[in-house]
C-alpha cells in the first residue's frame, strides 16, 4: 500500500515514501551532481545528525548532498533527500546556527508531509505505488521537470509551517533559533544586491522574505512555541510522529 494522502504516517509508510524519494534522489544527483568537494558537506552532514536526534525526527533518516549552482538555493525530496548549493552554504558564511535553519527548514517540509504531497499531487505520479519505486516512471520525470520544480513548488502556507517547525528544530537541537532571521536576511540582502533572476523565481513562490522575518521573530519572543505544539503546524507533525 502507499501513502495516504493528507493522512498520518507509521514506520512503514515512512520507509515506503524513502524509497521513492530515493529513485528520485538518484536522478537529480545523476543530473546536478556539483564537483567532487568534500569539504562543503563536513558542516550540513554534523548539522544534520544533530538536528536528527529529536524526537519530531524520530522514525525519519536524512541525508544531505550538494548541487551544482550559482544561486543559493535548497530543496528537499519525500523520504529525507536534501540538497543545498555550495553558493547556500558560503552565504550563511558557514555559520552552524544559520545553515541548520536553512537545513532544518528543508526537513520541516518531509516532515510535515510537504514534500510526498506534493508530488502526488502531480497526475503523471499519482498512480505510481510507493511500494513499488522501481517502475522506471520516476527517474524520467525528475529528469524532465528538474530540480527548479523541487525549490520553488511550496505554497505560500506551507512554507510558514515550514519556517515555525525549523524554528522548533533547530531550538531542542540546542543551536540559536535567531540564526533562521539572520540567514533569510542574507538571502533578502544577497536577492537586493545582486538582482539575480535565478531567485526572484525561487521566492516568488515563497512568502515575501520581510513576512517571514515579522512571523519568525513572533515566534522567537514567545519562547513557548518553540517547545510546545501550539501551532497548526507542531500539532500535524506531534500527529504524524506518534501515528
Amino acid at each position: 500500500p502507499g501513502v495516504r494522502r493528507g493522512g498520518v504516517r507509521g514506520r512503514g509508510a515512512v520507509l515506503a515514501e524513502r524509497a521513492m524519494g530515493r529513485e528520485m534522489a538518484t536522478a537529480v544527483w545523476e543530473e546536478e551532481r556539483a564537483p567532487e568537494d568534500p569539504d562543503p558537506k563536513d558542516l550540513p552532514d554534523a548539522i544534520i545528525t544533530k538536528l536528527s536526534t529529536g524526537g519530531r525526527a524520530q522514525n525519519h533518516r536524512f541525508e544531505v548532498e550538494t548541487l551544482a549552482g550559482d544561486l543559493p538555493t535548497a530543496c528537499a525530496l519525500p523520504g529525507g533527500f536534501l540538497f543545498l548549493s555550495p553558493p547556500l552554504i558560503a552565504l550563511t558564511l558557514r555559520n552552524p546556527d544559520e545553515l541548520a535553519a536553512v537545513i532544518a527548514h528543508e526537513m520541516s517540509h518531509v516532515l510535515l508531509r510537504h514534500s510526498i504531497e506534493r508530488v502526488l499531487s502531480q497526475q503523471a505520479l499519482a498512480v505510481i505505488s510507493l511500494a513499488t519505486p522501481t517502475t522506471r516512471a520516476i527517474a524520467p520525470w525528475v529528469r524532465k521537470m528538474g530540480i527548479q520544480w523541487f525549490e520553488r513548488a511550496y505554497s505560500r502556507e506551507q512554507e510558514f509551517e515550514a519556517d515555525e517547525l525549523g524554528l522548533a528544530l533547530v531550538s531542542e537541537a540546542g543551536f540559536d533559533p535567531t540564526g533562521a532571521v539572520r540567514a533569510l536576511e542574507r538571502f533578502r540582502d544577497f536577492s537586493a544586491t545582486t538582482g539575480a533572476t535565478g531567485l526572484d523565481a525561487y521566492f516568488s513562490t515563497h512568502p515575501p522574505i520581510n513576512d517571514r522575518i515579522q512571523r519568525l521573530t513572533e515566534q522567537l519572543e514567545r519562547p513557548d512555541r518553540l517547545k510546545s505544539p501550539h501551532s497548526t503546524a507542531l500539532r500535524r507533525q506531534q500527529r504524524q510522529t506518534h501515528a
